[in-house]
């Protein structure tokens, strides 16, 4: 066995394992391989593991990773902060996009979707935590945006993002895990069906599926640690 199918299946037990204390099933809880960086030799270890979805946060990086891996049937998701002149590609090529900051970038993909293709799955980022260097809306913007969000055609807004500033202590990374689930709680109670909630990396998925995640997003404890140089 590979080192990244011993990654993922180390992942996978730790999920499993999470949501168990959470009193949930493991099947409620999606893993996204998060690839930015990493080549498509690494990307199909992961998928003959069986990891089917790959998370990308630079555009032009997935587009050509989503056309050199055609045949190979894998699900992509968009995860990173996405300027409004660079939405036609991820329109054209990704399935999902989980950052969605603002309107004007969710009724241009919305524009942009091929006619030919399903809805593009789309999430609501939100900035729990308040800090200034991250994308997302304000938590009091979210359910505006979201009701907003969902009558563009050619979306399906399934949920919320969130990317909370890194702590070490589990009780403190559940804070901004509980205040986005809150936001969630009320959107669906509104009427909003949502039913996604995008939260947790490699270093707290665990507090993240305690507070309700429905996908979590690892890069690092399935491919290693990334050289950007």
């Amino acid at each position: 066995m590979s080192a990244i199918a011993d990654n993922l299946q180390a992942v996978t037990a730790r999920i499993a394992c999470a949501a168990e204390l959470a009193g949930r099933s493991p099947d409620t809880v999606r893993l996204l391989a998060v690839s930015k960086t990493w080549p498509l030799s690494c990307i199909y270890e992961a998928a003959d593991a069986g990891q089917g979805c790959f998370g990308e946060n630079y555009v032009q990086e997935g587009v050509d990773k989503i056309a050199a891996s055609a045949g190979h049937k894998l699900e992509w998701h968009f995860i990173g902060p996405l300027q409004s002149n660079k939405t036609r590609p991820v329109a054209e090529h990704f399935d999902w996009v989980h950052s969605i900051n603002r309107l004007k970038v969710a009724e241009r993909l919305s524009a942009q979707r091929p006619a030919y293709l399903p809805p593009l799955n789309v999430c609501v980022q939100v900035n729990v935590s308040g800090e200034a260097s991250k994308s997302g809306c304000q938590p009091e913007e979210a359910t505006a945006l979201c009701r907003a969000v969902a009558s563009l055609p050619g979306l399906r807004l399934r949920g919320l993002m969130a990317i909370p500033e890194p702590v070490d202590d589990e009780a403190a990374q559940r804070t901004p895990f509980r205040r986005l689930r809150a936001i969630y709680d009320d959107i669906r109670a509104g009427g909003l069906p949502l039913d996604t909630l995008s939260m947790g990396m490699s270093h707290d998925l665990e507090a993240a599926i305690a507070e309700g995640a429905t996908i979590v997003r690892v890069g690092t404890a399935i491919f290693g640690e990334r050289n950007y140089a």
